[in-house]
């Protein structure tokens, strides 16, 4: 740990001398780039591919009995010009095992043993599997999978739900969230080959595209909400709860699909003692799904494509009692509506049918949905639900590798979630909240972790991770939008966005894609900002009609500079990241007349010693 440390900090202190027209590549990186397999320019190489898989599921969950049973087949479809000898399977359930890899401790509610596999079939020859099975296991082909091949498998498992619920698990005896449930194939990419990382519960995932049917069988009485599309309603539900869940798909007021007094009366699900809830989805990373015999459930829709007059379902499932999320169907259609918006960020319409937001802990993202916790504050519930929601683009619009590099996706949800909140809230409210939860710990903390640089993977960091994930690339970005102009940088982010739409983007096709949509060479920006161990610290002096401003941190950012001139008049000059492209160092400012006092102002790019942010003539 004490070389990987000392060798990124060397590396960062080499990427200033970086010349402006290249960006440091790990060797990995390098040979995708050979190969063919991606482009100098960010676009996909003309040899780009990956792997995907047709999954077909069934599960069972049958509250209070805590066991959860499930089998699949999995279609995998080998898209690389590699023969594989291999596959790694994903079986997350089981960061669950005692002793398994963690960043922290771990309850006695959380720990259960984990995921069994009863079976494993290859192609329908029965493979046996050893019994301690960790999080990203190997498992070797009877036969080679070759190129533009597939291969079959089938699955049966069971574990116990935890008692404990984070991402997912037990939220009370009757409600269940269900994330990561099902084994499966870990991604095969051009860059890295099989993804072997254990998963640890901060870090996030790492998924191929895939097309899902998920079954989920649960008893009488009890709702499921899931990722997709239900088949089945006319089957499931009783026909008034189905005909008004049909009636939301076009309706911009909300309805109240199942109230805590048609729960009571039990005259919502079908009553057959066990129901199959059928649920489709293409070309997305991940299902999931909640449970409960006692949520009650809202829905409407909004329009997310004006042109295309395309609506999508919003719906929520919560206890009856928690007020915030009574409002959590308006917030979402207000975040779907806004998101899309062209005018707005990102301004690509919503890809999805639907989404659904589920009460539980996590304050998480899955593929049209999230598992939020209550929150006293209304506000807050809503920035809360803004930045999970927001997620629906980075990483599900696009296949991030969060396990790597979180920063591609929680930097975007970061800043997606400043943007919309200064319409919900006004910019001054928003502003304080987004540097009080994402900037004021980093600022003010001296540590070296704190300043790694950003391009470090997340997988390698423990301390720093939150800063290097959320607020450092937020800031980078909201830096990069100051520097090019709003039009410029919505053009450049939806090109580099219908570029990898789908695809496994890493920082290098962002960095490229930015430069070449942009038609400038953004090398020196990436540089500074993702290679480098800076903070934001100016500094600022005057002399006569000259101010100057040290860039002690080294971040490129933008300031306000608020001049007082001698005369008595004032003004307020607005610098972008642009002065810094020259001297990274120190900016010189000339002014119309000579200064009597100059204050720096960052805004939202606040500044570690605001004591020599200000000058004044003595």
């Amino acid at each position: 740990m004490i070389r990987t440390l000392l060798t990124l900090l060397l590396f960062a202190g080499l990427a200033d001398t970086a010349t402006a027209q290249s960006l440091y590549q790990p060797r990995d990186i390098k040979a995708a780039f050979a190969k063919g397999t991606r482009s100098p320019d960010g676009r996909p190489g003309p040899k780009y591919w990956q792997n995907r898989a047709r999954y077909d599921i069934t599960v069972q969950a049958a509250p209070p009995a805590r066991d959860i049973r499930g089998r699949e087949t999995i279609t995998y479809f080998n898209n690389s010009p590699d023969t594989l000898k291999q596959v790694v399977l994903r079986i997350i359930q089981n960061i669950h095992k005692p002793g398994a890899s963690r960043d922290g401790d771990a309850s006695p509610d959380y720990l259960t043993s984990g995921v069994v596999i009863d079976t494993f079939r290859v192609a329908g020859q029965l493979k046996a599997l050893p019994q301690n099975l960790g999080t990203a296991p190997g498992v070797r082909l009877p036969r080679p999978l070759a190129p533009h091949d597939s291969v079959k498998f089938a699955v049966a498992w069971h574990f116990p739900i935890s008692v404990e619920s984070g991402r997912e698990g037990m939220i009370d005896p009757t409600t269940y969230f269900l994330a990561y449930f099902y084994p499966r194939i870990a991604v095969y990419d051009d860059y890295n080959g099989w993804d072997r990382l254990p998963f640890v519960d901060s870090k996030e995932f790492y998924n191929d595209f895939n097309d899902y049917t998920l079954r989920v069988q649960a008893p009488a009485n009890y709702i499921v909400w899931a990722t997709g599309t239900l088949q089945n309603p006319k089957q499931v539900l009783q026909p008034a709860a189905a005909k008004l869940l049909a009636k939301s798909m076009t309706s911009d007021a909300v309805l109240h699909i199942a109230t805590a007094a048609d729960l009571a009366k039990k005259n919502i699900t079908a009553q057959q003692p066990m129901n199959t809830w059928v649920w489709t989805a293409k070309d997305i990373s991940d299902v999931t799904f909640g449970l409960s015999d006692h949520y009650v459930w809202d829905a409407a829709s909004v329009i997310v494509d004006a042109k295309a007059k395309r609506r999508a379902s919003v719906q929520a499932a919560y206890a009856d009692s928690t007020v915030d999320f009574r409002q959590s169907v308006k917030n979402a259609q207000y975040a779907l509506g806004w998101f899309s918006n062209p005018n707005n960020w990102p301004g690509v319409a919503y890809p999805f049918p639907k989404m659904t937001a589920f009460q539980g802990f996590a304050d998480m993202e899955y593929p049209m949905m999230v598992n939020d916790s209550p929150q006293k504050d209304p506000k807050f519930a809503q920035f809360v639900q803004d930045h999970e929601i927001a997620h629906t683009y980075f990483p599900f619009y696009m296949g991030i590798n969060e396990s790597r590099y979180a920063y591609m996706d929680e930097g975007w949800a970061t800043t997606f979630e400043l943007l919309i909140g200064r319409t919900e809230n006004g910019v001054a409210e928003a502003d304080k909240l987004y540097k009080m939860f994402r900037v004021n710990r980093w600022i003010n903390d001296r540590a070296t972790a704190e300043d790694l640089p950003i391009i470090t993977p997340s997988s390698e960091l423990r301390a720093g991770y939150g800063n290097n994930a959320y607020g450092k690339p937020s800031l980078s970005y909201l830096a990069l939008k100051d520097m090019l102009g709003d039009a410029l940088f919505k053009k450049s982010l939806h090109e580099y966005m219908d570029r990898w739409h789908g695809k496994h983007p890493i920082p290098w096709d962002y960095f490229n894609s930015m430069s070449s949509a942009s038609g400038q060479d953004l090398n020196w920006f990436f540089n500074n900002w993702f290679f480098t161990n800076n903070y934001i610290d100016l500094a600022v002096t005057a002399s006569g009609s000259t101010v100057t401003v040290q860039n002690i941190g080294g971040f490129a950012v933008p300031f306000d500079v608020a001049v007082e001139y001698a005369d008595g008049t004032k003004e307020t000059l607005h610098q972008s990241p642009a002065v810094w492209q020259a001297n990274q160092k120190q900016a010189v400012i000339t002014v119309p007349k000579a200064v009597k006092s100059v204050k720096l102002d960052g805004g939202i790019f606040m500044d570690a010693n605001e004591k020599d942010n200000t000058w004044a003539q003595q």
